[in-house]
């Protein structure tokens, strides 16, 4: 890792699980639409994949029977305030250190996630808009990750080569997402997945490109 001498030009930020430890918001949220629909809790494996997913993947995973997931789906948009869950998200250590690092830098930031709606509520409650160049969440493209499209999407809007951009995520679902893309990869605190470099801390990022002439005192 000392040698790595990467050009980058942009970090692309996952959220859940990245940006922030999200697991007791989406466990609440999901046990509260389960419950709510007259089924059980989640288990740890559905607790596992609505983490990673957006929430119409999760209800669709959730409810096999098409009537449900169309019930479920009516309940979430009529009686769930998802802005209500962002309380339970807890902001990962040095990251808006590490972002304000990277920007006095010049380094592009940019957030691609399968939130939806809840995204610009996250944004405004921890005041980060002015941390980041481009946010894309799955409302913004057609194919959620880890389809590469939301990354293609910062890619092209930001000018960027992709030999330039690195990706962070903690999920086989980002690895992914940027194998398609075709960006390197960096995986956050999750030593199971492939990936061209790990980092426990997000200051870590720092010295892992200290290497770097963006770097250079």
């Amino acid at each position: 890792m000392s040698n790595t001498k990467w050009d980058i030009k942009c970090v692309i930020y996952d959220c859940d699980g990245v940006m922030f430890d999200s697991l007791e918001a989406n466990k609440r949220l999901y046990n509260y639409i389960a419950v709510s629909m007259g089924r059980g809790e989640l288990t740890e494996e559905e607790i596992n994949y609505c983490h990673t997913h957006t929430v119409f993947e999760s209800i669709k995973y959730m409810f096999k029977e098409p009537e449900m997931q169309e019930k479920a789906l009516g309940f979430l948009k009529n009686s769930v305030q998802l802005k209500d869950f962002i309380i339970y998200l807890k902001i990962e250590p040095n990251l808006t250190e590490t972002l304000d690092i990277l920007k006095s830098r010049g380094i592009k930031r940019a957030i691609s996630t399968n939130r939806t709606t809840t995204m610009r509520h996250i944004m405004e409650r921890y005041d980060l808009w002015n941390y980041f160049d481009m946010v894309v969440t799955a409302l913004d493209v057609a194919n959620p990750k880890p389809h590469p499209e939301s990354v293609e999407k910062i890619i092209h809007n930001l000018r960027l080569e992709r030999d330039n951009v690195v990706f962070i995520g903690d999920s086989e679902v980002d690895r992914e997402t940027a194998k398609s893309a075709g960006v390197k990869f960096i995986a956050y605190k999750n030593r199971d997945l492939e990936a061209d470099a790990f980092i426990e801390d997000h200051l870590s990022l720092i010295y892992l490109l200290s290497n770097n002439a963006a770097f250079q005192q």
